[in-house]
């Protein structure tokens, strides 16, 4: 049997609507064949974007909410990243609460490296991602900062098998030299495959010896599938109809290497027209790679197409459900 998750995000802005997104992941994802996540709710405000999640996670980097976003304070933690940490707590404890006795996957998400690095400013401008230094310092950070994380989780919620999904939206961008300069005139350079191994590998690996597993989620053309999984993920999750044909016989690989693939095949927003049913999505990529549902299904895993930050609740609800449905239909 497959399996079926959320990729993070759902709507709302503010606190109730973060609980009433805790108690659908639960209900609709804790029974097999569901994992259950740590919903985000970003509607909240840039405390509980990806970003600002990402600065409440790293270690030893202040971090402050400027007009152009979330930059380094090249000092103590600021009051927005006190602020993002201190909501990320009372995120946990929500999920504590309702994971009590809970056994199985469970699944969090934190910004990877290079999407912090393209979003995340300098004290002085422009994004991290101009300095060769701070990108280090930032991937040593994240890296420390994850392993204190999964601690926590593991404290918390003792029963369960961790997941830790690393959201790198925009990798490929860093990878091919097209994420803009403050100014817009300009893009930045590119970020050549083994150090962006390198920043991955390091947070992979922190994952790995805090004990749980990496994840990593790209939901953006051209997937570097071979740098994730040389990286250290041991799973790659992807939009398939965004990832394209190019990626396909990639993803193949690491099933056939016993890894984890997730398809995101349900819309994550009301679609113009219909899906094609997730389940035939699945069943037809699996056939054109000449891959037995059987043997590799159960590494398959269902989700949305991208987070759900942008739907409604009702189609919220039914899209996590079209998920497991698929899931448990799988052979």
């Amino acid at each position: 049997m497959s399996t079926a998750t959320g990729i993070g995000s759902h709507p709302g802005d503010d606190d109730q609507a973060y609980a009433a997104a805790l108690r659908l992941v639960v209900d609709t994802l804790a029974e097999p064949p569901g994992i259950p996540y740590l919903p985000e709710v970003p509607g909240r405000g840039p405390h509980a974007t990806t970003t600002g999640r990402g600065t409440a996670v790293w270690a030893d980097l202040g971090a402050d909410v400027q007009p152009a976003g979330w930059r380094l304070t090249g000092g103590g933690a600021g009051a927005d990243q006190r602020r993002a940490r201190s909501l990320l707590a009372q995120d946990l404890d929500g999920l504590e609460e309702a994971t009590q006795g809970y056994t199985g996957r469970l699944k969090v998400q934190v910004a990877g490296p290079w999407t912090l690095a393209a979003t995340v400013e300098r004290p002085r401008g422009d994004r991290l991602l101009a300095d060769h230094g701070a990108r280090r310092d930032l991937s040593q950070a994240l890296a420390e900062g994850l392993g204190t994380h999964v601690a926590d989780l593991r404290r918390r919620v003792p029963g369960a098998d961790l997941v830790v999904q690393l959201d790198e939206p925009s990798l490929p961008a860093v990878l091919a030299g097209r994420v803009p300069t403050a100014s817009g005139w300009g893009r930045h350079r590119t970020v050549h495959p083994p150090e962006a191994s390198d920043a991955l590998g390091l947070a992979c690996a922190a994952i790995v010896d805090a004990g749980a597993e990496p994840w990593v989620h790209v939901c953006a053309p051209d997937v570097p599938v071979g740098l994730l999984t040389g990286a250290g993920a041991r799973g790659v999750l992807v939009d398939l109809a965004v990832a394209g044909p190019t990626a396909y016989e990639a993803l193949a690989q690491v099933l056939d290497d016993g890894g984890t693939v997730g398809l995101g095949v349900v819309s994550s927003t009301e679609p113009a027209t219909p899906d094609r049913p997730a389940l035939e999505q699945v069943l037809r990529l699996l056939e054109m790679l000449g891959l037995d549902p059987e043997q590799h299904g159960p590494r398959v895993v269902v989700t949305p197409t991208c987070g759900l930050a942008g739907a409604g609740a009702d189609h919220v609800r039914r899209a996590l459900r079209a998920c497991r449905e698929a899931a448990a239909d799988l052979p």
